[in-house]
């Protein structure tokens, strides 16, 4: 399955419900991605210009960007992901070079 990494920024209200994060991250998302075939690798909370990290596996981008939606309608992050190839798909756009 595609990977993906997301790049995650607490807003305002997620600030506030700090204390329910860990929690939430348990029931709420992990719901809906599954729903969607979403595998959450893992998630960890960071220092810097970013709050937060996860690495997912998902069906497709349009998948991933729907799962991406519905966490900006809930409201606590703001959310940039990208798309990562893996070491296998790396070699065989690398292996179709000119």
């Amino acid at each position: 399955m595609p990977g993906y990494i997301t790049l995650c920024k607490f807003t305002p209200k997620g600030i506030q419900e700090l204390k329910n994060a860990p929690e939430f991250l348990k029931q709420n998302p992990e719901t809906t991605h599954k729903e969607l075939g979403i595998r959450r690798i893992g998630m960890w909370v960071t220092m810097g210009e970013y709050d937060a990290v996860a690495i997912y596996e998902a069906p497709d981008d349009l998948t991933m960007a729907r799962a991406m939606m519905v966490s900006a309608q809930i409201g606590l992050v703001t959310t940039q992901t990208m798309r990562a190839l893996s070491e296998e798909e790396f070699a065989q756009v690398v292996s179709k070079l000119p």
